[in-house]
């Protein structure tokens, strides 16, 4: 497997991790309707599923002196393999939560929200389980990125109050936070950093860790979706006939949602070695900004709200760039 020992590329990676888990909406958002988010998220557990197999016959199993995919799971314990898949199911119903609320509030508010919160309450999750970094500015950035996500709510309130609309969304990425915030400690309790062939002592590699953190979170889409599917958030309920009537183009649409969400976390996962789960958690999960980015600049998400919203945007964009940075800047002090 492909392992990531330089602290500068996991800084890297990471920031790709940002990208990939702040975009990933977007697919969803070039669907439009008629295509319910509750359609759409089969082929999105779908593609998490393809991409993380992809990852493992590839990079996972690579570079002959260290363990490979095959080799992994032939040693792997079935207590790290539930870690791995309870990380998946967790992550998967917040994330569920947080589409709900991006399809009733909008991506530039939903995912500062939602995100933000899984952010800060990640970070000091996995900062308690591997206490790496200076907990000193790891936390004012924690401290920091909070002023963001009041930003946030208070431009939704700002645009909500000119638009009539429902603030069911906020609830919905308020309940997602919480949940997204406790995935990854419970993916990082799963991953063993030893990768030579001769262990056996039943922890994942970081790939493995990420192909039964995909199981998790199709099993926990079987169980939760047609609930949402019967109780929509907007609209009437929806079937899988409705599902099957999609064109090809719609579902590989939604499949490219979930690969390039997977991809993240295959980034992000390969890179905690060299930067701890806190850091490299806090680094990937700077995802509201890219989101917000998307949901203002291109899907002109605020091109109505009322005057001065946008000057509280700025300053949302500003605090969250500052605890970015606070956070990457723990590592050295």
């Amino acid at each position: 497997m492909f392992e990531v020992q330089n602290y500068f590329l996991s800084i890297i990676l990471c920031s790709l991790a940002m990208i990939c888990w702040g975009s990933w909406q977007n697919t969803r958002n070039v669907i439009r309707h008629p295509w319910r988010f509750e359609l759409f998220y089969w082929d999105f557990s779908v593609g998490i599923l393809l991409l993380s197999l992809i990852a493992a016959f590839t990079l996972g199993s690579m570079e002959p002196a260290n363990r490979t995919f095959i080799q992994d799971m032939i040693q792997a314990h079935f207590r790290y393999i539930l870690f791995a898949m309870l990380g998946g199911f967790i992550w998967n119903l917040g994330t569920i939560l947080l589409t709900a609320g991006i399809a009733t509030t909008g991506m530039a508010v939903a995912f500062p929200i939602g995100g933000g919160i899984g952010w800060i309450l990640g970070i000091v999750v996995n900062y308690i389980g591997q206490p790496e970094g200076n907990p000193f500015w790891l936390f004012i950035g924690c401290a920091v990125i909070i002023l963001a996500i009041i930003c946030s709510m208070f431009s939704y309130k700002k645009r909500s109050a000119s638009q009539q609309k429902s603030t069911r969304g906020v609830i919905y990425a308020l309940v997602a936070g919480i949940f997204i915030a406790f995935f990854y400690r419970f993916v990082m309790m799963s991953v063993g950093f030893d990768i030579t062939p001769s262990y056996t002592g039943g922890a994942l590699t970081p790939y493995t860790s990420v192909v039964f953190f995909a199981l998790g979170a199709f099993i926990s889409t079987l169980i939760f979706n047609p609930i949402f599917m019967k109780h929509p958030v907007e609209g009437e309920s929806v079937t899988m006939r409705d599902y099957f009537k999609g064109k090809p183009k719609i579902h590989f649409i939604g499949v490219l949602g979930g690969m390039i969400w997977c991809l993240g976390q295959v980034l992000s996962v390969m890179s905690a070695k060299a930067a701890s789960p806190a850091i490299a958690y806090g680094l990937s999960n700077g995802a509201p900004i890219v989101a917000a980015i998307w949901g203002i600049f291109v899907w002109k998400e605020f091109k109505d709200a009322p005057r001065g919203t946008n000057r509280v945007l700025a300053f949302m964009f500003l605090f969250y760039l500052i605890g970015l940075a606070l956070i990457v800047y723990s590592r050295y002090v």
